[in-house]
Formats: C-alpha cells, sequence, structure tokens
C-alpha cells in the first residue's frame, strides 16, 4: 500500500467514549470517510492547537487546504504556531462547526517539496482567492493525520456515530 493510499484509505472504529453512552446507538455503523473529507475539504477556517514549550495550550484559526490525505496551512516563522511546532510537531487540526465536529491529531512538517508546495498554492488561491507567495520566507506546514474523530451532533441525521479512523504509520 502506498504512502498516499494510507493517508486516503484510514481504518474507521467506534471509539471508547466512557460516560458519553447515550450517544452510541444500538446498531452502530461508522461515519463514512468521505462525510469527513467533505468536512477538511470545505470548511473556511480552522482551529490549530499546538503546545508551547511549557506545556500550555495554544489555538489559533488558519485558513488551510486538504489535498491528497494531507492537511495544509501557512503562518509566519515567527508566529505563536511556527515557534510552537518547531519545539513540539504535534498539533490538532479542528474546522469550524461543532454541531458536525471533527478532531484530526496529526503531526507537522514544514512543506519543502516544491511540486506540491506549488499544488497547495494553486488549491488556496482556488479556495480563498488569495495568494500563498512562492517567493514567501514563510512555512508552509503539512499534517499528516495520526487519527481522526468525527461527532455528529444529531445522528439522525448521519447514521453511526461517533467515529474513529487510524492511519497506518508502517
Amino acid at each position: 500500500m502506498t504512502e498516499k493510499n494510507r493517508r486516503c484509505n484510514p481504518k474507521a472504529s467506534r471509539p471508547h467514549m466512557a460516560g458519553y453512552g447515550m450517544m452510541f446507538q444500538r446498531e452502530w455503523k461508522a461515519l463514512p470517510w468521505s462525510w469527513a473529507v467533505e468536512r477538511l475539504s470545505t470548511a473556511h477556517k480552522y482551529r490549530v492547537a499546538a503546545t508551547r514549550k511549557d506545556g500550555r495550550p495554544h489555538v489559533m484559526p488558519v485558513w488551510g487546504i486538504w489535498l491528497d490525505g494531507m492537511f495544509y496551512f501557512s503562518t509566519g516563522r515567527r508566529s505563536r504556531k511556527s515557534r510552537n511546532l518547531a519545539a513540539n510537531p504535534n498539533c490538532v487540526i479542528c474546522p469550524e462547526g461543532a454541531s458536525e465536529a471533527l478532531i484530526l491529531e496529526g503531526f507537522t512538517e514544514e512543506l519543502n517539496d516544491s511540486i506540491v508546495r506549488r499544488e497547495v498554492r494553486g488549491a488556496h488561491k482556488k479556495k480563498y482567492d488569495s495568494e500563498l507567495h512562492s517567493y514567501s520566507a514563510d512555512p508552509i506546514y503539512a499534517v499528516r493525520p495520526r487519527v481522526v474523530f468525527g461527532l455528529v451532533e444529531s445522528s439522525d441525521k448521519i447514521r453511526g456515530n461517533p467515529t474513529r479512523w487510524r492511519f497506518s504509520t508502517s
């Protein structure tokens, strides 16, 4: 299985959520991964949660792109987000809209591949009608998902709630 295929076809399961028994339906069925991809692809704003060196959390809004099983965003090199991610590359990404919550836990890397940078810039321009300049010294971060959680507040809208998707790392 290729790396891209692993990122685009995660394994769904029912997460253990102690104390949330009312959310589980008798006949549980996983939310479709296509629902998660739609949320990751079409949200306008996202929240990035990272950790400061002293362990305190930090959350800020960003614009972002979901492309080929990865989440991409840019920020100033000297921003708190960049400094946090330099010290600890683990982060959480959440698209807007808590009634259809999606929580992506992942690992960030600065994107250095010029071909992928060009694709991300093009997707960003199309989505936001705004440029990510190719000459900018500011980083574009690629977030590799480890696990994604999906939770729909109204279970009669989509059957199957809540769902965890795990991504193979081998």
